[in-house]
């Protein structure tokens, strides 16, 4: 079965427009079948938006869809300058289009399976990640974020507590030493874990 962490979705195109409003900014997002997501922005990727506190750095948002976690967050911090990747090449397409689109300037979208593609390092890597990849996928994202984190960088990770934030916050805390629950709506937590060193 192909899911929208495919690399190359083969689902025929359905191409949708959708408005975002969180805060002080309006976006139009083009979307597609073969992404998460794409009738509506998803409660969690929205909340991972309202949580993230102000950015003056590096941004990294991993598995980014669309682009809207990206795309807010460049708006939200016009200083900082925002890197998006995802392993599907169609979202990447959508992501870079929006930016195109909705005229942002600080953020660029690369495709990338993990961080294979990705070089530097970040103040903040936020993701929502693709939960029903299953650990196997999402935790070494986990253990490879540290390294491309610069000391006091955090990450921020959106996960519902039923598909797994308890052991989420294990894993997290595994790697970093820390990990705190920042907020919780709706079943949903976001987890920041911050490099000490």
């Amino acid at each position: 079965m192909e899911h929208y962490y495919s690399q190359n979705p083969s689902v025929s195109h359905d191409e949708n427009k959708i408005l975002f409003k969180t805060k002080d900014i309006k976006l139009d997002l083009i979307t597609d079948s073969g992404v998460f997501s794409k009738k509506r922005v998803d409660f969690g990727s929205e909340l991972l938006i309202n949580s993230t506190p102000s950015i003056t750095g590096e941004i990294l948002d991993i598995g980014c869809g669309y682009g809207v976690i990206g795309i807010s967050l460049s708006f939200l911090n016009p200083s900082a300058k925002v890197t998006m990747i995802d392993i599907n090449e169609r979202a990447v397409d959508l992501a870079n289009r929006n930016i195109q689109l909705n005229h942002a300037s600080n953020v660029k979208a690369i495709q990338s399976d993990g961080f294979s593609k990705v070089t530097g390092k970040f103040d903040v890597i936020v993701s929502n990640p693709p939960i029903r990849t299953g650990k196997k996928v999402i935790y070494p994202i986990f253990e490879q974020s540290i390294e491309y984190l610069n000391t006091k960088g955090s990450i921020y990770i959106v996960i519902q507590k039923k598909q797994g934030a308890k052991s989420a916050v294990d894993k997290l805390e595994s790697i970093y030493g820390n990990c705190e629950v920042i907020n919780k709506d709706a079943g949903y937590w976001i987890l920041k874990s911050t490099k000490t060193v």
